[in-house]
């Protein structure tokens, strides 16, 4: 029996046509996914009869649930070559998309984390349905909130980005609309008519989503976004907890049992990955800064204990190592996010 292809590619009526295609892993994302993905994309940046890329996937639960997570920590437990060379190639996709010259969009109907935020963020559009579940819940396995993270969140309205990146909330499609993470709404039922639409139309996406696009309804962050700014705007991670310890309300008591269930070197390493990104003006230097941090993450002791207790025995009870934020000094972060030698550094496709 023939396997099914991990990525379909084609093109149909203009429209460069992606679907992730592992549906019984929720399209996580493998080294040789990113590469028939970014394969395709070179072959239609500069093909006239492509007019923009439609990026969605097959079956129903989901659009992508991150990266092939068991594989990062298989590698992360030897020598990390895979691991990095997965996050090389993903990271040239993330970059590629960013800068790629013809409109991009992405439908997040579904499960969208991790790695599929990294394929979803750099898009012109993004369309959240119902299903639409987005996260970026790394500090809960030890390992970060990457893929172009370090741009995107502290770019949202006000702290909610860093909120995402500590607690691993997940949120909703109108969340999404209303943090920005999502451009349009649509309900899942009409999803296929606007593909159908934008390959009549591929020269006019607007023209194809006027006829589905909808209200996203109120959006429940909207009642927490004064305190996500007042706790999350603090100068570190451990005034961030204190706060939050001082608070007698019912959200922030819930948070902060939220946060004492995440790796401490991971809160603090997102927390400095923002506040870096934040002032970055060029996204491979964002992108360089991240493949410095998940070429060592990868190989400590929390990404491993993390995937054992979350993913692989499921105790959801990891031991993390150090215990504390207050043990996760800043000679370890600096450790972290130290140059790599030159030779090997992350860089973008020579073509991008």
């Amino acid at each position: 029996m023939t396997e099914e292809p991990e990525v379909l590619t084609r093109v149909e009526g203009g429209v460069g046509r992606v679907t992730l295609n592992r549906p019984k892993a929720l399209h996580a994302l493998t080294t040789n996914m990113c590469r028939l993905i970014t394969d395709a994309l070179l072959a239609w940046r500069d093909d006239e009869a492509v007019h923009c890329i439609l990026i969605d996937h097959s079956g129903e639960r989901g659009f992508c649930a991150g990266g092939d997570i068991r594989m990062l920590a298989e590698s992360g437990a030897g020598d990390g070559q895979d691991a990095r060379e997965f996050f090389h190639t993903e990271y040239r996709l993330n970059h590629l998309l960013f800068v790629y010259p013809k409109p991009v969009v992405a439908v997040m109907d579904g499960v969208t984390m991790g790695g599929g935020v990294g394929l979803s963020m750099p898009a012109a559009v993004r369309i959240a349905t119902e299903r639409t579940t987005f996260a970026m819940p790394e500090t809960g396995i030890g390992l970060f909130p990457d893929v172009g993270g370090g741009w995107f969140l502290p770019r949202l309205p006000g702290k909610a980005g860093l909120w995402l990146s500590l607690t691993g909330a997940r949120i909703k499609g109108a969340d999404c609309m209303r943090l920005g993470i999502a451009t349009h709404y649509m309900p899942s039922e009409h999803v296929e008519g606007f593909k159908a639409a934008l390959a009549e139309h591929p020269g006019s996406i607007p023209g194809a989503l006027a006829h589905f696009v909808r209200d996203a309804g109120p959006a429940p962050i909207e009642a927490h976004l004064d305190d996500i700014d007042r706790f999350f705007g603090r100068p570190t991670v451990e005034a961030i907890l204190e706060d939050l310890e001082l608070d007698t309300g019912e959200w922030a008591r819930s948070t902060l049992v939220t946060l004492g269930t995440k790796s401490p070197q991971t809160m603090k390493v997102a927390f400095r990955q923002l506040a870096h990104g934040a002032l970055l003006t060029d996204f491979a230097d964002n992108m360089v800064m991240e493949y410095r941090i998940g070429a060592r993450v990868v190989q400590r002791p929390d990404f491993i204990e993390g995937v054992r207790a979350v993913i692989v025995d499921k105790d959801n009870t990891p031991r993390w190592t150090p215990e504390t934020v207050e043990e996760v000094g800043d000679d370890l972060l600096d450790e972290i996010f130290a140059p790599l030698p030159a030779n090997e550094e992350w860089t973008p496709l020579t073509q991008a």
